[in-house]
């Protein structure tokens, strides 16, 4: 992030005690212009149609894509004393889809969930079809009343450069970039956003306790290549609800900042002295008992909570779960990755941290669980 006095540390793009069970009800319909909506959530109706978004990615193009959060910012060095942070209110659970009536459990082993994958999206106020506009960060498909939300970063929806939100945003869950067959990198197809909703403190006063978003996202594309002479053309085709289709995780809300917690994304970006040990072409995952981060006042930043993890630049957005099963592939929403930490000043990144997820996240993520979309 870019603020007008102030540079982000890079973010990353990087058992459950039931409070029982929240219900998500209730529809909104708000103006296509950003407002600030119940809870100071900030909603803005994307700016392109789903038909317009999903046309523009081409798998090149989808290739040519960079990770977004290398270019925000500069990494911060060294550990302070830790920051306190504190539940605002009673823990609260969503169960994942599938879910609802089932205990939640532990698992070691790991199968990648199928919730996870990348969304794509272009810079505002720039070229789109020029290729330094093509950026990317990872998300999750989460429990909605509609099937239909992502959960990401603010800065993966959010430009602080600019203070637009993103154009021709869409998530791939997923994602594989194994070879040039777009079968195999969207499997379960493509989904475009239709509406935004982030904290009016992250939209107005670029404060990184805030960085998390949840975007309502319209029924899927699936696209099949063709050659048509010597070039390919590809046809569209429903590819039905994104919750339908591979799931959400739950969501969790004022939990302890002591747990352990798995978290996903495609990092790709480099480590402070250049290494790049990433590609971005498929997820990867880290897992660790989270603990409060110091304050980095310069970010606005004084609420995280962080975990030993060497996930770099790209994997912004992806989720941390607590309590994932790995049978399932599912658990519970209970962070986000937002900003990477050389913690002991070796210019390597070892740590990732996350806003603490409070209940004014809930209200965000409420505000996007109760919205319909085609």
């Amino acid at each position: 992030m870019i603020p007008r006095a102030r540079r982000l540390t890079i973010p990353l793009a990087g058992a459950l005690v039931a409070a029982g069970v929240v219900g998500v009800v209730g529809v909104t319909q708000p103006a296509a212009s950003a407002q600030t909506g119940p809870g100071d959530v900030t909603v803005k109706a994307a700016p392109q149609t789903p038909a317009q978004a999903v046309s523009f990615w081409s798998p090149q193009r989808m290739r040519a894509a960079k990770d977004y959060s290398e270019e925000l910012g500069n990494s911060v060095k060294g550990f302070g004393k830790v920051s306190t942070t504190t539940p605002d209110g009673k823990p609260g659970t969503v169960p994942p889809i599938g879910a609802e009536k089932t205990k939640a459990g532990v698992s070691r082993q790991v199968n990648l969930p199928n919730t996870v994958g990348r969304v794509f999206f272009t810079l505002p106020g720039q070229n789109p079809l020029d290729p330094r506009s093509w950026k990317y960060c990872s998300g999750t498909s989460v429990q909605s009343r509609f099937r239909n939300v992502v959960a990401t970063s603010a800065h993966c929806v959010y430009d602080p450069v600019s203070n637009q939100f993103y154009d021709n945003w869409i998530f791939i869950p997923s994602y594989w970039d194994g070879n040039q067959v777009w079968e195999g990198k969207a499997p379960y197809g493509i989904y475009p956003a239709k509406w935004f909703q982030a904290h009016d403190d992250f939209v107005v006063k670029e404060d990184y306790d805030y960085d998390y978003a949840f975007v309502n996202v319209s029924s899927g594309f699936r696209l099949t290549p063709k050659k048509v002479g010597s070039t390919t053309q590809y046809t569209t085709t429903p590819a039905g609800r994104l919750g339908d289709n591979v799931g959400g995780q739950g969501f969790t809300w004022n939990r302890s900042t002591k747990v352990r917690v798995f978290s996903f994304g495609y990092p790709a970006g480099p480590h402070p002295d250049g290494d790049r040990p990433f590609t971005g072409r498929t997820m990867k995952w880290c897992y660790g008992r989270t603990t409060p981060m110091p304050a980095a006042p310069k970010y606005n930043l004084q609420e995280h909570i962080g975990f030993k993890c060497g996930m770099t630049a790209g994997a912004s957005g992806g989720p941390w779960l607590l309590d994932y099963r790995s049978r399932t592939r599912k658990g519970y929403l209970n962070g986000i990755n937002s900003v990477a930490w050389d913690s002991d000043g070796n210019d390597r990144y070892d740590r990732i941290s996350s806003p603490y997820f409070n209940s004014e996240t809930y209200d965000v993520y409420a505000a996007a669980a109760n919205r319909w979309t085609q």
